[in-house]
C-alpha cells in the first residue's frame, strides 16, 4: 500500500461487566489509561495516525482524561462517534434499544476520517504488548490486494488472555498449514478450571476442554481500505436481520464480516502471533493484575515512568 498505516481504537463500548468507563480508567503509575500504552507502542512501532472512536456521550469525561494526555502524544490524533442513530437511509433505531450496533459498524462510523489508507483495528480496554503492534504494522505496510482481498489478524495463547474472575469470549481461530484463516469459533463462555480451560455453549450444562496453546483473536484486526466497502455493503443486510430477529441487542462483530468474506472466498486472512501476554479488564477485579503487570514493565524499563512527558 502507498499510504502509511493508521491505528484505529474502539473506545465506545458500555462497560456493563466491568461496572464503569474502562476506556479513561487509570491504570498506569502516572493516571494512564491502558489506551495510553497501546498508542505508544504503536507509535514506536511505526504508526503515525490513530483514530479514537467514542461515543458523544462520554466525550467530555474522555477529553478531561485521555484526551488531555494525548494532547503531547506525538501521533496525528483523530475522533470518530459512534452513535445508535448513524445508520443507512431508511433505518431507524428501535425504541429499546441501547447497545451499540457492534465494532463493524464503530468503524463505519469511523469511514471519513481513516481514508483510504491500510488500518489496525484494537480495543482501547485491551493491553497487546508490543510485538503485536510491530508485526501489524508490518504486515499493513506490504499489505496489497489482488485476486483476493489481503487481510491479517494478530493471534494469541489462549493461556495468555484468560482471567481467574470470571468468564470470557474468544474467537478460537483455525488455520491452513501456511497460517492463513480458515474459520473462527466464536465461544461465548470460556472459564478456567483447576484442571485447565473449558467453555460451555448450553449454560454451564457440559464443559469442553480447550488447550491453553490454541490460538485465539482478540480483535486485532489488519485491513485494507476493501474492508470499509464490504462493511458498509453488508449493513443493510445485517440491520434487516436483526431489527426482525433480536432488535435490542443483535450487533455486528468484525470477526462475522471476516468469515462472510472468507466463506465467499473474497479474503485471505494471515494469522500473525505473539508471544506476549494479553492484560485486559473484563471486570473490575481484573484492574489489579493490570496495574501491577505495567508497574513490573516500567521498572523494568519497557515504558518510562509517565509516557506523554
Amino acid at each position: 500500500m502507498s499510504k502509511k498505516p493508521i491505528l484505529v481504537v474502539m473506545a465506545a463500548g458500555m462497560g456493563s461487566r466491568y461496572g464503569g468507563l474502562k476506556q479513561i480508567d487509570p491504570v498506569g503509575n502516572q493516571g494512564e489509561a491502558i489506551l495510553d500504552y497501546s498508542l505508544y507502542d504503536a507509535h514506536e512501532a511505526g504508526f503515525d495516525t490513530a483514530v479514537i472512536i467514542i461515543k458523544e456521550a462520554i466525550r467530555e469525561d474522555f477529553m478531561n482524561t485521555v484526551g488531555k494526555r494525548l494532547e503531547k502524544c506525538p501521533m496525528e490524533i483523530r475522533y470518530a462517534y459512534q452513535e445508535l442513530e448513524k445508520l443507512p437511509e431508511g433505518f431507524t433505531v428501535p425504541q429499546e434499544r441501547v447497545k451499540p450496533w457492534g465494532t463493524c459498524h464503530a468503524v463505519l462510523c469511523a469511514k471519513e476520517v481513516i481514508g483510504d489508507a491500510p488500518f489496525a483495528v484494537i480495543n482501547s480496554d485491551d493491553y497487546y504488548g508490543k510485538s503485536a503492534f510491530r508485526v501489524i504494522y508490518e504486515a499493513l505496510e506490504k499489505a496489497a490486494d489482488g485476486e483476493k482481498y489481503d487481510y491479517c489478524m494478530v493471534g494469541y495463547l489462549l493461556g495468555n488472555t484468560v482471567t481467574e474472575h470470571g468468564s470470557v469470549a474468544r474467537g478460537v481461530c483455525q488455520t491452513d498449514r501456511r497460517g492463513y484463516l480458515t474459520a473462527i469459533a466464536e465461544r461465548t463462555r470460556i472459564e478456567t478450571w483447576e484442571g485447565g480451560i473449558h467453555y460451555t455453549e448450553d449454560g454451564g450444562a457440559t464443559w469442553h476442554d480447550v488447550p491453553a496453546d490454541a490460538v485465539v483473536s482478540m480483535n486485532m484486526w489488519g485491513y485494507t481500505p476493501s474492508f470499509l466497502r464490504e462493511v458498509e455493503a453488508r449493513f443493510p443486510a445485517f440491520l434487516r436481520k436483526a431489527l426482525a430477529e433480536n432488535p435490542a441487542k443483535a450487533e455486528f462483530f468484525l470477526p462475522l464480516a471476516v468469515e462472510q468474506l472468507l466463506e465467499e472466498d473474497k479474503a485471505t486472512v494471515k494469522v500473525l502471533s505473539s508471544p506476549d501476554k494479553w492484560y485486559g479488564v473484563t471486570y473490575a477485579a481484573d484492574k489489579p493484575v493490570v496495574v501491577a503487570a505495567l508497574k513490573r514493565m516500567t521498572a523494568e524499563g519497557l515504558y518510562p515512568d509517565g509516557l506523554w512527558k
